[in-house]
This record gives C-alpha cells, structure tokens and sequence, in this order.
C-alpha cells in the first residue's frame, strides 16, 4: 500500500518517533504527538501525481542503559514576558576619548 496523499504519508512517518518514545521515560517530550497534532491541522492537501512507496519499517530499537532512564527532563516551565529592554549604551568614537 503506498500513499497517494500528504497528510496519509505525514501521519505514517510518526512511526519511527513514536518507537523511539516507547523507550523513554514517562515525561519525556513527545515529538510524534505534536507532529500528529500538526499534521491534523493541516488543510486538505492534493494527492501526489504518483503513489509513493511504502516507509520502510521500523527498526528493532536496543534497550536504553540504566543511566539514560534516571536522566530528569524539564517540566512546567512557565514563559513570563520580559521588560522592554534597556537602551543600548552610547559609546563615544574610539578618537573622541583621547581628544576629550
């Protein structure tokens, strides 16, 4: 079975990232989700002029070591809008300070 449109091919390729997530700790970022969520926004696209091929399947993924599983992900972060920033410092021409 190959895919004729955009979107079928875009959905199909979270596969590897979401092998890859199975791996990792709960917590930790989940690229296949957001490129699912962004793929679901996507307008109707047209198909491609030709049938692509299969994605090749994914590979058999080795365990994770011990001490990647302990490795602590960030989480909650707040964003806080910052203060418009300070004016840039007027610096007078490198000849000026000597002749001043």
């Amino acid at each position: 079975m190959g895919y004729k449109n955009p979107k079928e091919l875009l959905t199909a390729a979270t596969a590897l990232p979401a092998a890859i997530e199975a791996k990792l700790p709960s917590g930790a970022p989940k690229v296949s989700t957001m490129l699912l969520d962004a793929t679901g926004k996507l307008p109707d696209l047209p198909d491609f002029p030709v049938e692509l091929p299969d994605l090749p399947t994914v590979p058999e993924l080795p365990e994770l070591p011990g001490a990647a599983l302990s490795r602590r992900y960030v989480s909650s972060v707040e964003v806080t809008e910052t203060p418009s920033p300070a004016p840039a410092a007027v610096r007078k021409p490198l000849g000026e300070e000597i002749l001043s």
